[in-house]
């Protein structure tokens, strides 16, 4: 299937890159400066218990859902108010994670596919996710990037795939938009009006993902980000000969 593509909005977690080692990394750093600079923090809040106290305070503050930074930032503050520490931390103990958690390891075929693809049409980043592309190096290749913490609503909400149609000047069918997450780049960017490309990369055992719904479909389907780059090069050029 070929179609014309003005311009491509990519998630990032679990997309370029596996996310979970960048959280483990950054969680380990949060441990090591908390034993250092807040250690009865470190001995009060292992990481278990972290994690107990952030769903707690995600559960108390629904109005944030869309923002893991204030999310982290508040969960920070309690642990080092429980321990008679010095609030004035919670800003370098976060640093600290952040650091840590946009240290990310790319998937083999991520950076090379997105140089290709950032010299056909432009990108942008549209995420749930707090990764900075500044901190990670790859924000040369985009044309911004739109997270959820800025726009005020998290994926799938139109609004944000709408929002970032409109930045990019395109109408949401000129746009693809290209994600891992079945409901939350999928589907919400299909009922938004964009167009789909579904990344189901392969597992340690070689398996994908089946499709689960019958009434919305990706418009694209890869198991790697590359072959996006091949399907954009082929229908460019499919393009460029029917218009010649």
């Amino acid at each position: 299937m070929t179609f014309p593509i003005h311009a491509i909005t990519l998630d990032l977690d679990d997309t370029l890159w596996p996310v979970a080692p960048a959280i483990a990394r950054a969680e380990a750093a949060l441990d090591a400066w908390m034993q250092a600079c807040a250690p009865r923090a470190a001995v009060r809040w292992p990481i278990a218990e972290r994690r107990v106290l952030r769903e707690q305070v995600e559960m108390e503050h629904p109005h944030l859902a869309h923002d893991f930074t204030a999310q982290r930032m508040i969960t920070l503050e309690r642990m080092l108010q429980a321990t008679g520490d010095d609030t004035a931390l919670v800003a370098p103990a976060f640093e600290a994670y952040f650091a840590a958690r946009c240290e990310v390891e790319h998937y083999d075929d991520s950076v090379a596919a997105l140089e290709r693809l950032a010299a056909c049409v432009p990108l942008a980043a549209v995420s749930n996710g707090n990764a900075c592309l500044h901190r990670i190096g790859l924000m040369h290749l985009f044309a911004f990037q739109l997270g959820a913490r800025e726009h005020g609503a998290a994926k799938p909400a139109r609004s944000i795939f709408h929002a970032a149609c409109a930045q990019l000047r395109c109408k949401p069918a000129q746009v693809l938009h290209v994600g891992d997450d079945i409901a939350l780049d999928v589907v919400g960017a299909a009922r938004a009006g964009l167009r789909t490309c579904w990344i189901n990369r392969r597992d340690d055992a070689g398996a994908i993902r089946e499709w689960p719904h019958r009434d919305v479909r990706p418009d694209l389907q890869f198991d790697t980000l590359a072959a996006l780059a091949d399907w954009l090069d082929a229908s460019r050029s499919d393009h460029s000969q029917s218009a010649a």
